[in-house]
């Protein structure tokens, strides 16, 4: 029988390692498990400034400085750790990690996070890697002096064409709409950036190159006249797909695949929690899933307790 745990975290983003450091702290033994690195989506974001008590910083940094915490609580972190199984039903659940076997635990948050929506088309996925990112934090250096475009209007667009700005000679941005999403602090600095140009109300045709990316091809939504845009690079920031596919069938999700979670985190099995951007909300920050990791923990600590209480003697 693999090792026990009184609570698995699944996901090491905001959120998982939230839950993490409470958990810990409180001295419940605690195993985050992620397939990816610590630090979810938060690391692709180049500046951050406006987690409070902190002026100015990275995803990245912040990210390591949750990490730093939690194990220094004495939290168990496994990252690179593709979970293949799990059954979150009765006292006892388990969650199945590759080469590694099964972890018990009395109770299990999901923070398994989202990953970047794609356009779905055949082209940006021959480019993928070879011009076509959605991480400016990871590959923003790559393109050096040279021109690029960033796809999308809301906040994250807008924040990543800005940061990325200090690396590109120029950046265009392309939004499908006449009007951005963003709140206006970011659109009013995108647009005194010198380095920021803007196409509105246009579709995405193709994506055209030879080994690598070298053209955007753009349409007008009002007279359909097309636009060819020159560039290495294209980031696209168009918004998140949860990543609850492993929990259909087993947790309660809503029609776009979000799991769905009450107030106190709970979901529809007992013992189970969510936190962060997988589950069923408006708005989706860092602090916002610091906020989740929080109640999740707590939460579980009190069904934690619930249970001891009514345990036989």
């Amino acid at each position: 029988m693999g090792e026990k745990y009184d609570v698995i975290v699944l996901g090491a983003g905001p959120a998982g390692l939230t839950a993490g450091i409470y958990l810990s702290r409180a001295r419940v033994k605690t195993l985050i498990i992620d397939s990816g690195t610590a630090g979810g989506q938060m690391v692709m974001s180049y500046n951050v400034a406006n987690y409070p008590g902190v002026e100015t910083t990275s995803g990245w940094d912040i990210s390591q400085t949750m990490l730093r915490q939690a194990k220094t609580f004495g939290c168990k972190v496994m990252t690179q750790s593709p979970v293949t199984g799990m059954n979150l039903s009765g006292e006892d659940k388990w969650v199945e990690v590759e080469d590694e076997g099964r972890f018990y635990a009395h109770a299990v948050i999901t923070a398994t996070g989202g990953v970047p929506r794609e356009l779905g088309m055949e082209s940006e996925q021959r480019f993928m890697g070879t011009g076509i990112s959605y991480c400016a934090t990871c590959d923003g250096d790559f393109f050096t002096d040279k021109e690029i475009v960033a796809i999308g209007g809301g906040n994250s667009a807008l924040e990543e064409a800005v940061g990325l700005t200090k690396y590109a000679s120029k950046v265009t941005i392309v939004h499908e709409f006449n009007e951005f999403q963003a709140q206006p602090w970011i659109v009013e600095e995108a647009r005194k950036n010198e380095k920021i140009h803007f196409l509105m109300a246009q579709d995405i045709i193709e994506f055209t190159g030879t080994d690598h990316l070298e053209t955007v091809i753009v349409a007008s939504k009002e007279t359909g006249e097309r636009t060819l845009i020159p560039a290495e690079g294209c980031f696209i920031f168009i918004g998140y797909v949860p990543n609850t596919a492993v929990f259909k069938g087993i947790l309660e999700l809503n029609e776009r695949g979000e799991l769905i979670a009450d107030r106190q985190m709970n979901t529809s099995v007992p013992g189970v929690f969510a936190a962060g951007d997988l589950r069923e909300k408006r708005f989706r920050q860092i602090t916002t899933s610091v906020a989740d990791g929080t109640i999740a923990a707590l939460s579980a600590i009190e069904f934690l307790q619930q249970r001891a209480d009514s345990s036989p003697v």
